[in-house]
């Protein structure tokens, strides 16, 4: 990608900023998981554990990069607060909803702070979610990581206060 002369590209601590987020909504995305699986049901718990392992994946990359960028990564909350009652397969899959979502929002921004393979790899983040989100939603949305930010400018999974 071609930068205009003079525009200089992000920040290193807006980038920082941007991986400590998306390292935040996955340890949120990853408690959710385990919500999710407890009560998913027996036909859609394996996609349920993927979700969770890929979840968990990109949880330690994100921590490893953070530290290889001096930064301290942001630990997971004891318990996160869920934003409604999960209590069957098809509220758990409402949820699941949620959290991929909220994941990919913040990868939306993390596309938007980082350059190169760390880019590259955001991106690819936010097509994964997106594409989980489609799964469980049974549908799409027109610019995933966006619209569905605009109602909720959290992770899913708020952290339990």
């Amino acid at each position: 990608m071609r930068r205009i002369a003079g525009a200089g590209g992000p920040s290193k601590a807006d980038e920082l900023k941007a991986l400590q987020a998306a390292l935040g909504a996955e340890h949120a995305a990853v408690y959710g998981y385990g919500v999710v699986g407890g009560n998913i049901g027996e036909a859609r718990r394996e996609e349920a554990r993927e979700g969770y392992d890929a979840h968990r994946a990109r949880r330690d990359e994100l921590t490893r990069v953070v530290r290889d960028l001096g930064g301290k990564p942001v630990a997971a909350d004891v318990a996160y607060t869920l934003p409604f009652p999960v209590g069957d397969p098809d509220s758990a899959a409402r949820l699941a909803v949620e959290l991929e979502e909220g994941v990919a929002g913040v990868y939306s921004d993390l596309v938007r702070a980082s350059e190169g393979d760390r880019r590259l790899a955001a991106a690819r983040a936010l097509r994964e979610a997106a594409v989980r989100a489609v799964r469980w939603r049974g549908g799409s949305v027109a610019f995933p990581g966006l619209t569905e930010r605009a109602a909720t400018r959290t992770p899913s999974a708020a952290p339990h206060t």
